[in-house]
């Protein structure tokens, strides 16, 4: 990293997104006498009667939860998406301001466990490896219809990060357009790709593994850095080291892989500050919109956004909400401190 980088303001750019972000690590210091959040404790027992999501249990809506033993898939009872949703479109006025369409889609949750307590941090390599075999079918299964555009993994863990209910478990919503951040990506992917014909992704670890200062974790298939743009102060990507465009695509040997590194990076985050750490994780395979993506790396994002304890937060407000995304740390000093958690994890495991 450039040195006058490490202790001034400085912008770095996302090719990913192709946008700026500020980073100014002469604000570290500054003195905290705002909100401070309660510290998340761990869920204390294996089975809850009153978890909507616990094996047997009715759930709010009236629908009984399966008596599940391992990963278990149902139809979310408050979709955000429905299959049957009419299609439309509107332009009222006809200036292309007032602008509506009909969306449709399907929503389903995902149990990782029917352990109320087990998190990904605390699951084993073998029972994530069921949890990744689930994802690669539900992309496998969603994707071929030709009603979806697009399928989108992900997990929000913790209250901190908006999750409804404690049991451990993530949420897939299949839409039938592609949403806003993945079209976000597919051009900053095409562009790079049109350019330099090479993946923007592949060479951007090239470059990572290279410098070494923002890899956090890696094994034989997937390495985890936090990236160069991050905006979340402890952000992280995972990357596959082969070019692959869809979770379903990967070996068995490479998901077994990617099981390994999810445990690590989980278990490591929760290391940071000794407590559960809220994130909001996501997969981001190509589009199954039915066009070739030779453009396309399949990657992970996680956005935490504890700061500095696990009682202060980082809040995107005034200039992130009306400039653009800022963040005090390095990304650098950000993955040593990952780095050193990931020791303290490697040293308690054996």
């Amino acid at each position: 990293m450039n040195p006058l980088a490490q202790t001034n303001p400085h912008r770095r750019f996302n090719p990913l997104k192709r946008e700026w972000v500020l980073v100014s690590p002469n604000r570290t210091q500054r003195p905290w006498q705002g909100q401070m959040e309660k510290p998340a404790a761990p869920a204390a027992l294996t089975y809850d009667p009153d978890c909507y999501l616990c094996p047997g249990n009715m759930r709010a809506g009236g629908a009984r939860t399966d008596k599940y033993t391992s990963t278990y898939v149902f139809e979310n009872d408050y979709a955000a998406l429905k299959a049957d949703a009419p299609r439309f479109s509107s332009d009222e006025g006809g200036k292309g301001l007032l602008v509506a369409e009909g969306e449709s889609g399907l929503c389903r949750v995902i149990c990782f466990s029917p352990r109320h307590d087990l998190t990904l941090a605390k699951m084993s390599v073998e029972e994530i490896r069921a949890v990744v075999d689930v994802w690669a079918e539900q992309y496998r299964e969603l994707g071929a219809r030709d009603d979806i555009g697009y399928v989108q993994v992900f997990e929000n863990r913790g209250a901190m990060m908006g999750a409804s209910n404690p049991h451990p478990h993530g949420q897939i919503w299949a839409s039938r357009s592609v949403p806003n951040e993945l079209v976000a990506e597919l051009a900053g992917q095409r562009a790079y790709f049109a350019e330099k014909n090479e993946v923007l992704l592949c060479a951007y670890l090239g470059l990572e593994e290279a410098a070494g200062e923002r890899v956090v974790a890696a094994n034989a298939s997937f390495v985890a850095v936090v990236p160069y743009w991050a905006v979340w102060p402890f952000e992280v990507m995972i990357l596959p080291r082969r070019r692959v465009a869809q979770l379903q695509d990967l070996t068995e040997a490479e998901r077994s892989d990617f099981a390994a590194i999810l445990r690590t990076v989980t278990a490591t985050y929760d290391e940071v500050f000794d407590t559960p750490f809220p994130y909001s994780m996501g997969l981001h395979p190509a589009p199954c919109d039915g066009e070739e993506h030779p453009e396309w790396q399949f990657h992970v994002h996680f956005y935490p956004p504890l700061l500095r304890s696990a009682t202060i937060r980082k809040f995107m407000v005034g200039f992130e909400l009306l400039g653009g995304p800022q963040r005090d740390i390095t990304p650098e000093s950000a993955a040593e401190v990952l780095r050193q958690a990931g020791t303290r994890v490697g040293t308690s495991r054996g």
